[in-house]
């Protein structure tokens, strides 16, 4: 190993080191601050009793006004059981705290949606669905997070058709809206349309699953899409998946993908394909190198697992692959559901829209990669990154307005309402931060060496 891998391989592990310190330093990475007046004790007559009863009063008589007397508009719940926390599996809910509480943070900073972790002990799908129903009136939207495959799928369909607020499962939606937008530019850097391109999906969980439909939709063809689960590739032919009967799903690609009917392994599955997408156990190493020599010409390279991708860039470039994106922050082509969820959920929230769909979740993605493309395109930059506002700005007006299009929205709203709320939602958030660190309520961490 020379001294420059040596370099990177010690930067790569720099943000893990940095977290055992600054966690316990903050002790968390969230609080709950009051944003209503209180010039004087009186005012507490006012929020409280004996005042408040009125705003309950009129809640009783008319729901709805719930959104207007209280943060329901703009408050969701993060919530999870950690049966599959990022790379690490099914580490439980204490242990999965800090990624929801993570994800807190990004809702607030990035799109000015307030949320909370919402830590459920509890593994059986059924009584999950009904302990998000008990706490769904506190919240104006449910984002399902780092539960395993298959439950997920279960857990969703049901909470979206038995709740009448908005719930999303970024490791599926989220995940398949922001590669969506990376496939796009990427082919768009390479040279090669979208409909013409063959996709090869490593990983057969939540995320991929979600993707392979996502991209179907999008209007990839279903044929030159083929999926490899840790048997090997998805084919009509696969009749464990038949009698295994716990994934429905799978199977249902099964029958929809691969029409040459490809068999075998990861090296075989990409022969000739023109995007791999990675989703499946944290490298490095689950991707080699050699496999990546049997793509086609400047193929288009996603490797998500987290914390650690399937194969490092600089293998990937070795090889001669130029476009190439990880889950990591710290790496260029951050393929992370980072630059999305918080855009969707603004736009879904500023007009209570009662879902989220698949048209919403696809308009965030050509949302995202027109973002990246007005900006100029590179083999380095094909999404926008997390400094980049105006993103999110973007993604919460196309999403708010396919969700008027499709008639889901419960407000209408106008194009500049939705951008000039967005933008003041979303800067107000940032410059409370930089104002509190400013003062010294947020103080610095110390440096990890």
């Amino acid at each position: 190993m020379t001294e420059t891998e040596k370099e990177r391989m010690e930067k790569a592990k720099l943000p893990g080191k940095r977290a055992m310190s600054w966690h316990p330093f903050y002790r968390g990475k969230m609080e709950v601050i009051g944003k209503c007046r209180v010039k004087d004790f009186s005012d507490f007559g006012v929020w409280y009793t004996p005042g408040v009863a009125e705003p309950c009063k009129a809640i009783a008589a008319e729901p709805m006004l719930a959104y207007e007397h209280t943060n329901k508009w703009n408050y969701i719940a993060v919530a999870s059981n950690g049966t599959r926390v990022l790379g690490l599996g099914d580490i439980g809910p204490l242990a999965g705290y800090p990624v929801m509480e993570g994800k807190s943070l990004l809702f607030k900073y990035l799109g000015g949606v307030d949320s909370t972790a919402l830590m459920i002990d509890m593994k059986d799908p059924d009584k999950f669905v009904e302990t998000v129903k008990m706490v769904a009136p506190t919240f104006g939207g449910i984002n399902l997070e780092d539960i395993r495959t298959p439950d997920c799928f279960y857990i969703l369909e049901r909470l979206r058709k038995e709740l009448n607020i908005p719930v999303w499962h970024d490791d599926q939606q989220g995940t398949a809206a922001i590669t969506l937008a990376g496939i796009i530019n990427g082919l768009k850097v390479a040279g090669k349309k979208f409909a013409e391109s063959r996709i090869t999906l490593v990983g057969a969980g939540a995320a991929n699953i979600c993707l392979a439909f996502t991209l179907m939709k999008a209007g990839a063809v279903p044929g030159k899409i083929v999926i490899v689960d840790s048997k090997g590739a998805l084919h009509s032919g696969r009749e464990d998946l038949e009698k295994d009967g716990n994934n429905p799903k799978k199977w249902q690609l099964a029958q929809k993908t691969n029409s040459e009917s490809v068999t075998g392994d990861i090296a075989a599955a990409l022969k000739g394909a023109d995007v791999l997408v990675s989703a499946s156990k944290p490298g490095p190493g689950t991707i080699r190198k050699e496999w990546l020599k049997g793509m086609a010409h400047n193929p288009v390279v996603f490797a998500e697992a987290n914390p650690v991708p399937e194969i490092w860039p600089w293998e990937a470039k070795e090889v001669g692959v130029r476009i190439f994106g990880t889950g990591r922050s710290d790496f260029p082509n951050q393929v992370n559901n980072s630059i999305g969820f918080p855009g969707i959920f603004r736009g879904t929230l500023d007009v209570r829209a009662s879902t989220i769909t698949d048209e919403m979740h696809i308009a965030a993605a050509h949302s995202i990669a027109k973002t990246a493309e007005d900006n100029g395109l590179r083999e380095d930059y094909l999404v926008p990154t997390m400094d980049e506002t105006n993103v999110f700005i973007n993604t919460a007006v196309a999403v708010a307005e396919k969700a008027m299009e499709q008639g889901i929205a419960r407000q209408k709203r106008t194009r500049q309402y939705l951008r000039e709320t967005a933008e003041f939602l979303i800067t107000s958030s940032r410059e409370k931060t930089k104002l509190m660190m400013e003062k010294g309520f947020i103080r610095e961490p110390p440096e990890v060496l």
